[in-house]
Parts: C-alpha cells; sequence; structure tokens
C-alpha cells in the first residue's frame, strides 16, 4: 500500500519521517484484528512501514478468507490509523495492491493437475523461476520472442521512474562530450534507457522476493545459515555473517532495500548511505542483470550501462571484501586506516558513514547481539 502526504505539502525531513514511522509501526501495534465486511473478523498478523519524503510505503500481512476481504480490511485499518493521528490526518491512500501468500498459493498450485503445474519442492520452483524462458518449439503457446518485446516495452515505459538518475549516470555522453569527444565507448541512450528500466523493474521483483525470504526466516526462527527453507537472496550475502541473518535482520535489509530504491525513484538519492545499501544495491544489481538475461536482453552496451551505473553510485568496492576472507578485520588494521576504509563489521552495517547520510528509522538500530 502506498500513502502519499498531503498534495503542496512540503517533503518530510528525516525527524518527521523518523516521526512518521513511530506514529503508523504504533498504530499497527496497538490492532489485533478488524472488522471485515458483514462482521466478518480479519486478524492483522504483521506489518513492515517505510516512510519516504513524500509518504509511506506499508506492506501489511492478514489472514483473511478471500482477498477482496483482505484488501477492504487493509484499506480500514490504515485509513482509521491515519486519522486517528492528527499529524497524518490529511494523508491519502494512494495505492493498495493484495497478494496471496506465497505458501498458499503454493498449496492452490500443487493442487493442479497436468504438465504445467509448478513442482513441488520450493527449490526446484526458485531454479524454474530464474530458468530462461523456453522458445516457442520447446513450450507450446509460448512466444519468448513476443514476451521479451513485452518486457523490454515495459522496461523502457519505467526508466522515466528512475527519476534520480540522468543518462549520463549510465555512460551516455553529455552534449559537450558528443561533439568533442570520442563516442567509440558510448552507451547508446536506449540502451540507457533500458538498463534504467530494467532497475526499477527488477526492484519490484527484489522486494517481493525478500518479503519471502522474511516470511520464511520468521516461520522457521532460523538464520539464514540454519534455514531448511529456500532463500532468494540472504544466501548471497557475505557468508561469513550467515549465523547473523534472522528475521529481524532480514526485516531491516528489507526495509534498507525499499528505502534506497524509493530515493532512486522520487529523485532524492544523493549517496549509498551504510555498508547495508552497498550490499542492496549489489543485489539489485545481481537480479537486473538476470531479469535481462532471463528475456534475452542484456546485450553488451546494456551491460556497459548497468557497469557504468554501478561504478557511478558506489564510492568504492571495498564492501566485496566481506565476501573475502582474508580481507576479514581489514576495516580495523593500520592497512585499512591507510586506506579510509569505512567500518565493515557486520554491527556497523545498518550505521550511516556519516552525519549527512540518511539510513531508515526502522533499520538504524543496532541489532541486538550482533557479531563485531
Amino acid at each position: 500500500m502506498d500513502t502519499h502526504i498531503p498534495e503542496g505539502t512540503s517533503e518530510m525531513e528525516p525527524l518527521q519521517r523518523a516521526g512518521a514511522v513511530a506514529l503508523i509501526e504504533d498504530g499497527f501495534d496497538s490492532v489485533e484484528a478488524v472488522e471485515g465486511p458483514d462482521g466478518l473478523e480479519v486478524d492483522l498478523l504483521d506489518s513492515i512501514v517505510a516512510v519516504y519524503r513524500g509518504g509511506a510505503l506499508l506492506k501489511v500481512f492478514v489472514d483473511a478468507p478471500a482477498l477482496e476481504f483482505a484488501e477492504q480490511a487493509v484499506r480500514s485499518v490504515v485509513g482509521e490509523l491515519l486519522e486517528r493521528s492528527e499529524l497524518l490526518a490529511d494523508w491519502q491512500i494512494e495505492r493498495c495492491e493484495v497478494e496471496l501468500h506465497a505458501e498458499l498459493a503454493q498449496e492452490s498450485l500443487a493442487a493442479a493437475n497436468g504438465p504445467d503445474a509448478p513442482p513441488d519442492d520450493p527449490a526446484d520452483c526458485k531454479a524454474r523461476h530464474t530458468d530462461r524462458p523456453a522458445a516457442e518449439d520447446d513450450s507450446e503457446g509460448y512466444d519468448a520472442e513476443a514476451k521479451a518485446a513485452a518486457v523490454r516495452g515495459q522496461m523502457l515505459a519505467l526508466a522515466d521512474e528512475l527519476r534520480s538518475f540522468s543518462p549520463v549516470m549510465f555512460g551516455v555522453l553529455d552534449d559537450e562530450e558528443d561533439e568533442d569527444g570520442d563516442i567509440e565507448f558510448a552507451v547508446m541512450r536506449e540502451e540507457a534507457k533500458l538498463a534504467a528500466g530494467a532497475l526499477v523493474y527488477a526492484t519490484d521483483i527484489l522486494v517481493d522476493e525478500l518479503f519471502q525470504d522474511v516470511q520464511t526466516l520468521t516461520e522457521e526462527d532460523a538464520t539464514a545459515a540454519e534455514c531448511d527453507g529456500t532463500l532468494w537472496h540472504f544466501e548471497d550475502l557475505p557468508e561469513r555473517y550467515a549465523l547473523q541473518y534472522d528475521a529481524r535482520f532480514a526485516r531491516r535489509f528489507l526495509v534498507t532495500v525499499i528505502a534506497m530504491t524509493t530515493r532512486f525513484t522520487d529523485g532524492s538519492f544523493q549517496q549509498l548511505s551504510c555498508v547495508a545499501e552497498e550490499l542492496a544495491l549489489k543485489l539489485l544489481l545481481n537480479e537486473t542483470n538476470v531479469t535481462l538475461e532471463t528475456f534475452g536482453l542484456l546485450d553488451d552496451g546494456v551491460s556497459a550501462a548497468l557497469d557504468s551505473f554501478a561504478d557511478n553510485v558506489y564510492e568504492d568496492m571495498d564492501h566485496e571484501w566481506l565476501y573475502d576472507d582474508s580481507m576479514d578485520g581489514i576495516d580495523e588494521s593500520a592497512v585499512g586506516a591507510a586506506l579510509g576504509v569505512a567500518p565493515m563489521a557486520f554491527k556497523a552495517w545498518f550505521t550511516p558513514f556519516n552525519d549527512r547520510r540518511y539510513v531508515h528509522a526502522s533499520a538504524a538500530d543496532e541489532p541486538e547481539g550482533a557479531a563485531p
């Protein structure tokens, strides 16, 4: 669900955003169930709040017998929550989308008959999801070229939503360079636009999959290292800290991804704020490349545009050392101090690099029992 501040109101400053998070989370904490249509009770199970400059993105988990009941109940509780707060009373609900719980959806699909029924095993489902679509002669009724063209059109249409980044960030030469420079290695505008749209397209996939990971870790009450279920992304974070990736960490990382990508699209992004955001961008770039490759859209030009984007957004690549055990502790060594390496210990992942960086209020608190 997307809620916006009143039209014509100044965008919220960091302290206002932190206050909005507290008000909304306190409101959800006070609600256990919602009265749905015909007096039907809908249980409120959980919620995640991500506030940005112009409003808040809300993910609300409810137990309802039908999707339409769930949507009505969520609209009702959020509307009442906003009205109860003097500071939020004028906020508007702009968009509300309802999705079936992943496990319930799997149960329903598993009951289907026929050759197209999805695999029962979650790992097989993940592999099937990430495999490149079969060509038309391999899958009756599937037109791979038409699907790729449709996805390409979607991505190009989404490119303008990446408001924080100009084509120059993707390697497109500006007008002066176009006239005077060597354009042999320049990225074409169409390639940059496709790369930008692919980032927005992949953001939705990444966030949805991270929500599933949060749910899996919550239900198993386990860390990524101990989890028996299939995880989409937390196994791709530095392995040395896998025993620290529990449900609480997963929630904070998810909020970080939402806050970072919201700044990408609302035009407010300036710099990555913390180690967690550096790792979040790594996952987003991986997801973007996989999605483009899945539909046969990752040519050399688009790949170069994404590489240029990464080079321009990352201030350094020190976070890559987290994947190399031989570099463990370099941030606390004399060499690290000489190189100006920022603290990279697990407990510092959500700590802003400096006072000018913004970390979402729901992620900023130091994790309990964090390993140094």
